[in-house]
C-alpha cells in the first residue's frame, strides 16, 4: 500500500476537434456512475474529472484488476490543448502525462485534430485515439456501456465492414501524420503503435476500454514520473483566470506536485513581475457538477497532487493562464520569483529584428504558435500573451516592411481602441482559434503579396534577354538598322540598350515587329524584326551575332537578390550569362 500512496494520479488531457465529443465523453464517464448508484465515487474538480481506481475497476467488471494497478486513478482535464501543454512545467515537460485525441469516426480528421497530434509529437506524450460516434454508423445496434469488442461482435457483417472501412481511414490519416496505429485490442506494443479505441460517448460503448488502456499506459510508461512527496510545497499550473461573484479574480489550478493549504503564500506568473499573494480559500465544485455552471463551491483546508482546485486570493487580476504557481516561504520567495520570471521570459519573445507580431491567450498557446512559425521559418519580431491593444497596432503600423505590418492573434480579442486604430492603418490582422489555420492564412496572404510586389517590380525592371541576328535577314543596315532575329532567352522590349557578347553597348531597341505588326515585347522562341538605333550591320554588329539586353546594375541586383525565384529557366540562364560577361572586368558588379 505504501507504494500506491507514493504515486500521484496521472493527468490526462482530452484533445481534438470542437464538435467531436470531448465533453460528451467526460459526461459519460461522470454520468454512468450516477446511473449505477455510485454518485460521489467520481469527483469533478476545477476543469477536471477525477476517476478513482476502484471506479475504473468496477466499470471494467473485474475486481481482480485492482491489485494490478498502483496509480490512484486518472485525472482528466477538459481544456484546449495549448493550456495543457506548456513548457513551464518542470522546464520542458507538459502538464498532461497522457492524452486522448478524440475524432468523429464518420467525419475523420479536422484542423484541430492535426494540431493536437503535432503538440503530442512535440512533447513525446503517450496518447490514444478515441474514434467516437460508432452509434451513428447506419444499422448499428447499440449495446449500452458494453466493451467495444462485445458490441462489435453483435453487429451485422455489413455494419462491421462499414466500421472497419471508416476505422482504417483513421489509421491512414494517422499514418500521414507520422504515426503507426491499430485497433487497441490488436496492439501488443503501445510504444510502436498508437491504440485506436472505437467508442460511443452517447451509449457508453467502449468507455471501459478507454479507461483500461489509459491505466495500462500510465502503469507501463509513467510509473517513474508519477512519484511525488505530499509533504513538499505545492507546484502547479494556472489553467484559467476567472472573475467569480463575491470573490473577484480567482485562478483555476492543476496542482501536480506537493500540497497546498489555506493560508499558504504563493507566487504566480503574471504579465509583469510574478505576483505574491496569500491563499484566502481553496474551492472545489460539488461532485459531478460542471464548473462553468457551478455557484456553490465546497471550501477545503488543503489539497494534494494531482488535483484541480480554484484558488481565491488577493491581487490575482494580472495572473497569467499557463504560468506556474508555487507555494513559497519568506526564505524562498525571492529565488522562486526569479525562477518563474526567467521561465516566462524564455517563452515571450521581444526583439528588434524584423518579423511579424503575435499574440496568444496563454503561455502554452504562445509557445505552440512560436514553435510552428519557426518551423515555417516565419520571422517573429514580438510575441506576447494578451488581447491586441492599441499599442500593438501603433508599433506594427510603424514597421516599414509591408510583409511585417502583421498581427497574428490566437484565441484573443481586438480591444475597442485597437479596432479603431486598425481602420486608419495598413496593417493586416489574422485571428483564429486554430494555429494551423492562422499559419496557412498568413502564408497564402504573404505569397499573394509577394506575387503582387514582384509583378509591380518587373513592370519597372529591365529583365534579361538575348537574341541572335538571323542570316540573310538584314532589311536595313543603319539609322536604324533593321534585322530579323530569334529570341533565345528572356524577353526583349522596346527602348532597352543592347550589348554584344563582350559587353560593349552598341545601341537601343527602337521597335519590334511580328508579321508586320508593332509589338512591345518579344519572348523566348519568337522570330521578329528589330529596329536598332546606333549600330551599323557589318561594322558594330553582324549577322549571326548574339546580342544581350543591357540590364542596369541596380536592376541586376534586384533580379538576383529579390525576384530571382520568380524568373523562368530561360531568364535565369540569360541573366547568369549576362552577369558573367559584366563580371569579367569587374567581379563585384551588381553584388
Amino acid at each position: 500500500m505504501a507504494v500506491k500512496q507514493d504515486l500521484r494520479t496521472p493527468i490526462v488531457s482530452v484533445m481534438g476537434h470542437v464538435d467531436h465529443g470531448k465533453t460528451t465523453l467526460l459526461d459519460r464517464i461522470r454520468g454512468s456512475t450516477v446511473a449505477e448508484g455510485e454518485a460521489g465515487a467520481i469527483t469533478q474538480h476545477i476543469g477536471a474529472t477525477e476517476v478513482p481506481i476502484d471506479t475504473i475497476v468496477s466499470k471494467c467488471g473485474n475486481p481482480a484488476l485492482r491489485d494490478k494497478f498502483m496509480v490512484p486513478g486518472l485525472l482528466f482535464i477538459d481544456t484546449p490543448g495549448h493550456h495543457a501543454f506548456t513548457s513551464l512545467r518542470s522546464r520542458g515537460g507538459a502538464l498532461a502525462d497522457l492524452a486522448i485525441v478524440i475524432v468523429d469516426i464518420n467525419e475523420g480528421f479536422m484542423p484541430q485534430t492535426i494540431e493536437s497530434l503535432q503538440i503530442l509529437k512535440r512533447f513525446k506524450t503517450p496518447f490514444v485515439v478515441v474514434a467516437n460516434k460508432i452509434d451513428r454508423i447506419h444499422g448499428w445496434e447499440p449495446q449500452k456501456n458494453a466493451p467495444f469488442i462485445v458490441s462489435y461482435n453483435k453487429q451485422s457483417e455489413r455494419v462491421k465492414t462499414e466500421l472497419d472501412r471508416k476505422f482504417y481511414e483513421v489509421v491512414g490519416e494517422l499514418y500521414n501524420a507520422g504515426f503507426n496505429s491499430e485497433r487497441h485490442d490488436r496492439v501488443s506494443d503501445f510504444q510502436r503503435n498508437i491504440g485506436i479505441i472505437p467508442i460511443s460517448a452517447v451509449t457508453g460503448e467502449g468507455i471501459a476500454d478507454v479507461l483500461m488502456v489509459l491505466l495500462g499506459l500510465a502503469q507501463r510508461f509513467l510509473e517513474g514520473n508519477l512519484h511525488y512527496d505530499a509533504s513538499v510545497p505545492g507546484v502547479g499550473t494556472v489553467l484559467e483566470v476567472k472573475e467569480e461573484k463575491g470573490l473577484g479574480a480567482t485562478i483555476d489550478v492543476i496542482l501536480y506536485d506537493g500540497n497546498l493549504k489555506k493560508g499558504d503564500m504563493i507566487v504566480v506568473g503574471s504579465l509583469g513581475k510574478p505576483l505574491h499573494t496569500k491563499v484566502r480559500a481553496l474551492l472545489k465544485p460539488r461532485p459531478l457538477t460542471e464548473i462553468k455552471s457551478e455557484e456553490k463551491f465546497q471550501q477545503v483546508q488543503s489539497v494534494t497532487a494531482a488535483i484541480g482546485v480554484k484558488i481565491s486570493a488577493p491581487n490575482l487580476d494580472s495572473a497569467l493562464a499557463g504560468s506556474p504557481v508555487r507555494v513559497v516561504t519568506p526564505e524562498t520567495v525571492d529565488a522562486i520569483s526569479e525562477e518563474i520570471l526567467n521561465e516566462l521570459e524564455e517563452v515571450q519573445i521581444d526583439t528588434d529584428a524584423l518579423g511579424i507580431t503575435i499574440k496568444a491567450d496563454t503561455i502554452g498557446s504562445l509557445e505552440a504558435l512560436v514553435n510552428e512559425l519557426k518551423k515555417e521559418k516565419i520571422p517573429i519580431r514580438k510575441a506576447t500573451v494578451g488581447d491586441i491593444s492599441q499599442r500593438d497596432v501603433v508599433e506594427v503600423a510603424a514597421i516599414e516592411d509591408p510583409f511585417y505590418n502583421v498581427i497574428i492573434g490566437f484565441n484573443v480579442k481586438v480591444l475597442p481602441d485597437a479596432k479603431d486604430k486598425v481602420q486608419s492603418t495598413e496593417i493586416k490582422l489574422f485571428l483564429s482559434d486554430v494555429i494551423y489555420r492562422l499559419i496557412d492564412d498568413y502564408k497564402d496572404w504573404a505569397k499573394e503579396q509577394k506575387e503582387l510586389t514582384e509583378k509591380e517590380m518587373t513592370e519597372h525592371i529591365t529583365k534579361p534577354g538575348r537574341f541572335q541576328i538571323l542570316p540573310n535577314c538584314t532589311f536595313r543596315q543603319s539609322k536604324p538598322a533593321v534585322v530579323g532575329v530569334k529570341i533565345i532567352g528572356g524577353v526583349v522590349r522596346t527602348n532597352v540598350d543592347v550589348t554584344t557578347a563582350d559587353g560593349t553597348v552598341v545601341g537601343k531597341v527602337k521597335g519590334l515587329q511580328l508579321r508586320g505588326d508593332n509589338i512591345s515585347e518579344a519572348k523566348v522562341g519568337m522570330e521578329v524584326a528589330v529596329a536598332l538605333e546606333g549600330p551599323t550591320v557589318g561594322r558594330q554588329i553582324k549577322e549571326e551575332d548574339t546580342l544581350f539586353v543591357n540590364v542596369p546594375e541596380r536592376h541586376a541586383k534586384v533580379l538576383e537578390n529579390e525576384i530571382f525565384d520568380s524568373l523562368k529557366a530561360d531568364e535565369l540562364e540569360t541573366l547568369e550569362a549576362f552577369l558573367e560577361i559584366k563580371r569579367k572586368g569587374n567581379p563585384f558588379w551588381a553584388k
